[in-house]
């Protein structure tokens, strides 16, 4: 089975499939100290209707790459574009209202505020909206417009991932970027965040989700990255890297472990 490496060959091979690509990054440098980067030299690309999956051990800069693509954290080097335009650094409502969409791991809902009150923040750019995504949002997630005068700060935490979600779609996104969505919730709340996030694909929307659960990861992307000391260290199809026996070796085990 073929991987893709960080070696100049193989980063122009692996890139030869991001011509068209809906949300891409090359050779990203970045870090929240100055001097110290997390990031060193990373790829992704995202084309339209791919679920892409991004994995690795603890402290690989997985999830300072999502930040990093959606201005969060400052961009040292390399350049983040969408649909071909060049977004690097630009501010989170610039691009929320370009079509990217971001749910952080931890703080995702407004917990004083209702569940409609939740979904009514999530397109404030644009409130003439609401009626047409609301309806869109909870017929992919029925439970939050059946609870949707709830306040947010009562539900569990596989519920409110799904509020987070759900803001996070108000605004139509292109490309939906999930930072570890299953984190902290027990087996099955796991599960049903899985089989949302490839609802949510089905429907139309471009997903990238940095995910510790890295066999379930697998099994629900079209490709995946493994990140390794703020490199890609392989990509390849979900398939191929959870049969990778190098893969399984290296990461698999431990992170089935984590």
């Amino acid at each position: 089975m073929s991987t893709t490496s960080t070696t100049t060959l193989d980063r122009k091979d692996h890139l030869a499939g991001a011509e068209n690509a809906l949300l891409r990054a090359d050779e990203l440098v970045a870090g929240y100290v100055p001097g110290v980067n997390i990031l060193n030299g990373c790829d992704l690309y995202c084309t339209e209707g791919e679920l892409v999956g991004i994995i690795g051990p603890n402290g690989a800069g997985k999830s300072t790459l999502l930040k990093a693509l959606f201005g969060l954290v400052k961009v040292r080097s390399g350049t983040v574009r969408l649909r071909g335009e060049d977004i690097t650094g630009l501010r989170a409502n610039q691009l929320v209202a370009k079509g990217v969409g971001f749910v952080p791991q931890t703080n995702n809902v407004f917990p004083s505020l209702t569940i409609q009150e939740n979904l009514e923040m999530g397109c404030y750019q644009d409130q003439k909206r609401f009626k047409e995504r609301f309806e869109f949002v909870t017929g992919l997630f029925p439970t939050l417009g059946d609870r949707r005068a709830q306040r947010a700060g009562s539900l569990s935490g596989g519920e409110r991932q799904m509020v987070a979600m759900g803001r996070a779609l108000m605004m139509d996104p292109s490309v939906l970027l999930l930072d570890e969505p299953s984190a902290g919730l027990s087996p099955a709340l796991q599960d049903e965040v899985f089989i949302r996030t490839r609802q949510i694909n089905r429907a139309g929307v471009s997903v990238i989700m940095v995910e510790q659960n890295a066999r379930r990861c697998l099994q629900i992307c079209d490709r995946a990255y493994v990140l390794d000391q703020g490199r890609n260290a392989y990509s390849g199809t979900g398939q191929q890297l959870a049969n990778d026996p190098k893969v399984i070796e290296l990461y698999l085990g431990t992170l089935a472990r984590a």
